[in-house]
């Protein structure tokens, strides 16, 4: 059965790409687009101003913009995904969540919080269990809707994390790791956004947050459940030192990082295994069949000089994950290049993805 599907923040950067995608989905149709009372009125073809290289699907051009509230066709909604920015998204959200609606967030507000799962949808779709206990419990009680929020990582973290997962599995844990990012001008968002005088013939050595972000977020992803399932471990900072640098550069999508990492494990595997490791992994939302899922979920690259985010950022459809120049480390264990399409897999096609296998997991 198709879902209905609303967007908070439906004229943004993010808000778009839900849109877009959504638009094409055979499991999804949008039936409520929330934005700022500015727009709330309004006709969404009047409303926003697009900036997707696809042309504004007919299908939402007369749909007429809602206030982000629990309101109107948002409480018709199967799933509600919030492209809203930060300094809005708690509260609304949390206004979503009590009025008994599913909410998959791109905002950083509720990340942090211990009972909130942080899923990159290739890595750690079981820590999605949190929220499956939740709405069975409430089945159980006879409630028709259960309001729960699932965030979706920052765009860098999805890139680092998809490699570590299936190593980490095969080999035990990794106990340093220290990347530096090269990242897209589109995870800056439209407006202000990065200017064209500060990134062309230029790269800035600084993204407000972005280190701290990928240095706790990789802690939390590749943690475990508590006991009784209601809690994210993160992995103790003894256990795992994450360092990160991260740079703005003149590169429209696809964010590239290049990384070094030590398994505690001694002896470390070989090179072939690695990268057999990686080729080899199949993502959770690949064996429930979604739609969205990724034939390939890591493409391992043996050309020197690739991956290249104009070749291959849109590798399975902006889902998968791309990595190469795998090799050993004179200071750690192993060093690679990872690139991943940071709208995509790295912010609202991850979404996308969480809510397929709500779906297929029957929590939607």
């Amino acid at each position: 059965m198709v879902k209905k599907a609303g967007v908070l923040g439906a004229t943004g950067s993010v808000g778009q790409r839900f849109i877009l995608l959504l638009s094409q989905h055979p499991d999804f149709e949008i039936h409520a687009l929330g934005a700022s009372s500015r727009s709330a009125g309004k006709a969404y073809k009047d409303a926003v101003n697009w900036k997707q290289t696809d042309v504004l699907p007919a299908s939402v051009q007369g749909v007429v913009v809602q206030e982000c509230k629990p309101e109107g066709s948002f409480k018709e909604c199967d799933i509600v995904f919030s492209g809203l920015d930060a300094d809005v998204a708690g509260e609304v959200e949390k206004a979503f969540v009590d009025a008994g609606l599913a909410v998959i967030s791109n905002a950083k507000n509720y990340r942090r919080h211990k009972e909130v799962p942080l899923v990159v949808p290739i890595v750690n779709p079981e820590h999605i269990d949190i929220v499956e206990s939740k709405v069975k419990k409430a089945k159980a009680e006879g409630k028709e809707k259960t309001g729960f929020i699932i965030c979706i990582s920052n765009c860098s973290t999805a890139g680092l994390v998809a490699p570590l997962k299936p190593l980490v599995e095969k080999f035990g844990p990794i106990d340093a790791l220290t990347t530096t990012t090269l990242q897209a001008i589109s995870g800056a968002g439209f407006s202000p956004g990065v200017s064209g005088m500060d990134i062309l013939d230029n790269i800035v050595p600084f993204i407000s947050g972005e280190e701290e972000k990928l240095e706790w977020e990789t802690k939390k992803i590749l943690g475990t459940l508590n006991e009784d399932g209601t809690e994210v471990v993160n992995i103790p900072e003894e256990k795992m030192k994450v360092s990160a640098q991260c740079n703005r550069v003149p590169v429209i999508d696809g964010h590239t990082e290049c990384i070094s990492f030590r398994f505690a494990n001694r002896p470390p595997p070989s090179t072939e295994d690695v990268k057999r490791t990686l080729s080899d992994y199949v993502c959770e939302a690949s064996k429930l069949h979604c739609h969205s899922a990724p034939k390939q979920t890591i493409h391992v690259l043996e050309e020197q000089d690739r991956p290249q985010p104009r070749l291959d950022r849109e590798r399975d459809n902006g889902f998968g994950v791309s990595v190469g120049r795998i090799r050993q480390d004179s200071l750690l264990d192993f060093k690679m290049v990872v690139l991943s399409h940071n709208t995509i897999i790295g912010a609202a096609g991850s979404g996308i993805l969480i809510a397929e296998i709500l779906s297929a997991k029957g929590l939607i």
